[in-house]
């Protein structure tokens, strides 16, 4: 990966991605449609476009910041499938970030380019509902002619059938996971192991729109540690903590899960939780989401307000 410039956060800067396939192939084409479109930076990156765990694309969706755009100069650089361009797409918008294709009409600061986006997210959710009834078909066609389908190995028990499909299975998850990393994990650095799992899970499907349980985010955390994906200090158990410690490490990972939130959302967010104030009530005010989040930038928590928060929201 050749990167070239520094990531700012200048609002409104585009930054490109160039990708070609082999080490044979140049990305100088691209790199000139780019710098003529205004890209401040462009990230190079020599991998398949199948290949959904790109390092130097991981490293840019994570790095990128609110107000700026993506810049590629075809969708097929940037994903094969319709579905793995969504998902990119989610992930922009989740930072508050923005994507164009030069080639394309696809700009997500146009209603147009958002129009555009829209039509492929309906082709795409088209073509999975023609695969899922034509599979449908088939099966019944099958078993109208006496053939049963499924895998012969499983069905008679065969311990190396069974070992194979497990290990498919757990390779397609851990690919799963892989390809929204960004999306969780760093909520999960910031709470674990000083929170327990059941704030972090209430916090990341509150903030993301997951669907996590705390049985499973643990079991996911567990086998990246076990990759080297990730640190196993996060499986650490929690220490106990007083109520008022606890609600101070909850606010900073509500604030640094969605920087930008207003107080008055946090406050929202800690009642829709069903989260107690400091005193016991049930209605939250900004005024005691300020103090608590006051209180952990002083004990120097991750998502302390003057690190993550745009001072503009505290008034």
């Amino acid at each position: 990966m050749q990167a070239k410039g520094r990531t700012t956060g200048v609002a409104g800067r585009l930054i490109g991605y160039a990708r070609v396939s082999t080490e044979e192939q140049g990305t100088d084409p691209q790199l000139d449609d780019l710098r003529a479109a205004g890209c401040a930076m462009v990230h190079e990156e020599r991998a398949s476009g199948a290949d959904r765990t790109r390092p130097v694309l991981a490293r840019l969706l994570r790095a990128i910041a609110p107000g700026e755009t993506l810049v590629v100069v075809r969708l097929d650089r940037l994903a094969r499938s319709v579905s793995h361009l969504l998902a990119v797409i989610e992930q922009l918008e989740a930072k508050g970030a923005h994507f164009r294709s030069l080639r394309d009409p696809i700009d997500t600061t146009t209603p147009q380019g958002m129009f555009s986006l829209q039509v492929l997210g309906a082709v795409a959710q088209l073509e999975r509902a023609l695969i899922a009834e034509r599979t449908k078909a088939g099966l019944r066609s099958a078993r109208s002619r006496g053939r049963v389908g499924g895998n012969p190995g499983l069905r008679a028990g065969d311990p190396e059938a069974i070992r194979k499909v497990r290990a498919g299975r757990d390779a397609a998850h851990l690919a799963s996971v892989l390809d929204r990393l960004d999306t969780w994990l760093p909520t999960v650095r910031r709470m674990r192991p000083s929170q327990p799992w059941g704030d972090v899970v209430r916090v990341l499907n509150r903030s993301t729109e997951s669907t996590w349980t705390v049985e499973r985010l643990r079991r996911t955390v567990r086998r990246l540690a076990s990759e080297g994906i990730v640190e196993a200090k996060l499986l650490d158990r929690a220490p106990r903590q007083a109520g008022d410690d606890r609600l101070i490490r909850l606010v900073a990972g509500i604030a640094a899960a969605a920087p930008g939130r207003t107080l008055q959302q946090i406050a929202a967010q800690l009642e829709a939780m069903r989260e107690r104030t400091p005193r016991g009530g049930t209605r939250w005010h900004p005024s005691s989401v300020k103090h608590l989040l006051a209180r952990a930038e002083r004990l120097g928590l991750a998502g302390a307000p003057s690190a993550q928060i745009d001072p503009e929201i505290w008034r």
